[in-house]
């Protein structure tokens, strides 16, 4: 993979940029990237934290909205409170696409962050080298980002939520 190697290496930073008193300050700029690093792999685990709980409050509300319309005497419920009922599901759907979307906003935000801080230190691994590594997400078959994925959830959910509501109504 030399096209890796080639973008892995600042030229301008070599051995020389780490003896005193450069070698504090570059020590201060990799605590700092250590840090940025750190808080960004808190982001996503937020985040994933975040798409669970979603993903489960759903699923429940799914398998008990089914189970509770199987009962003869519930698919008789009003018009008008299915559809407050669909209307708060879809808010529902909404706020996670939106919690979706804000965690994307805020991790693309710590990776540029990120990547200027390697701009400064001798190797560019990790935002420079392993996004080119994976082709800048382009190609699916080489890589497929999980923001790509996960922003499709809270609409499928939503889809689900439309059709159940026809299918009472009707």
């Amino acid at each position: 993979m030399a096209g890796i190697s080639d973008s892995l290496w600042n030229e301008d930073i070599n051995a020389e940029n780490f003896r005193d008193p450069v070698v504090a300050y570059h020590a201060s700029v990799f605590e700092q990237y250590k840090l940025c690093v750190e808080m960004a792999d808190r982001v996503s685990a937020r985040r994933n934290l975040a798409n669970t709980f979603f993903l489960t409050l759903h699923s429940t509300l799914l398998v008990f909205l089914s189970t509770w319309l199987s009962q003869e005497h519930h698919r008789r419920t009003p018009v008008a409170l299915s559809l407050a009922a669909l209307l708060v599901l879809l808010g529902m759907c909404a706020t996670w696409w939106l919690t979706v979307r804000s965690y994307q906003q805020l991790n693309r935000g710590k990776f540029e962050v990120i990547g200027a801080l390697e701009e400064r230190l001798p190797a560019r691994a990790f935002v420079a080298a392993e996004w080119r590594a994976l082709g800048e997400g382009r190609d699916w078959r080489v890589y497929l980002p999980l923001n790509r994925v996960e922003r499709w959830i809270p609409l499928l959910f939503g889809v689900a939520y439309l059709l159940g509501f026809v299918a009472v109504v009707l």
